[in-house]
Order: structure tokens, then C-alpha cells, then sequence
């Protein structure tokens, strides 16, 4: 094996606190967590609403064990803009969910 006669020097070498970095953004942040009855339907609608927007989200689930409460996560960067659409979706309530699903079916060939 050969050694890095420069490594003993990086390894004391501190990162600049003041450079961000880019990986951070991608980290995941919880937007909703819930355990009551209707958490997992609730964290499915909200996945929906992001992914038609074009947000990347997961919903953390413990498997078979409902109690445990769903989370819906999304990147970092993308946590303002994600609740902003959910919370217009709350404000517009069921009507617009039940028109925006019978548009999608429409535009579906069948």
C-alpha cells in the first residue's frame, strides 16, 4: 500500500462554514406528519399535489403498522414552494380536487 504523504494534512483541514453545499438542498424535510385515522389517504393526496407539480416526495410509512403515522418528505430546496401548493389546494377545496380528477380522466385516452 502506498501512502498519501498529503493526507495527515487534509485530514486536519477544516471546510469553510461560509460555502454552502449543494448536497443540503437535496436533503429531505418532513412537510407533513400525521398518525390519525385518515393520515395515510391524507399523505397520498398530498404526494399527489406534488408530483403533478413536479415535485420529487416520498411518504414514509411504517409498513403495517398504521399507528406509527405517514410523513411526506421533500428536498430542501423545494419545501416553500411545496407547501404553498398544498395549501392552495386546501383553500380550494374538494370541489376543485373532484374537477381537477374528472379533467384528468378526459384528457386520458381511453
Amino acid at each position: 500500500m502506498t501512502q498519501d504523504p498529503e493526507g495527515d494534512e487534509r485530514d486536519e483541514e477544516q471546510p469553510d462554514e461560509s460555502v454552502r453545499n449543494p448536497s443540503h438542498d437535496l436533503d429531505l424535510v418532513s412537510i407533513y406528519d400525521s398518525t390519525l385515522v385518515d393520515a395515510e389517504m391524507e399523505a397520498d393526496v398530498i404526494r399527489g399535489i406534488l408530483e403533478t407539480n413536479g415535485i420529487p416526495s416520498i411518504v414514509v410509512r411504517a409498513a403495517g403498522i398504521p399507528v406509527l403515522g405517514f410523513d411526506v418528505q421533500v428536498p430542501r430546496d423545494r419545501v416553500e414552494e411545496a407547501q404553498r401548493l398544498i395549501a392552495e389546494a386546501q383553500a380550494a377545496g374538494p370541489e376543485a380536487a373532484a374537477e381537477a380528477e374528472a379533467a384528468g380522466e378526459e384528457s386520458q385516452p381511453g
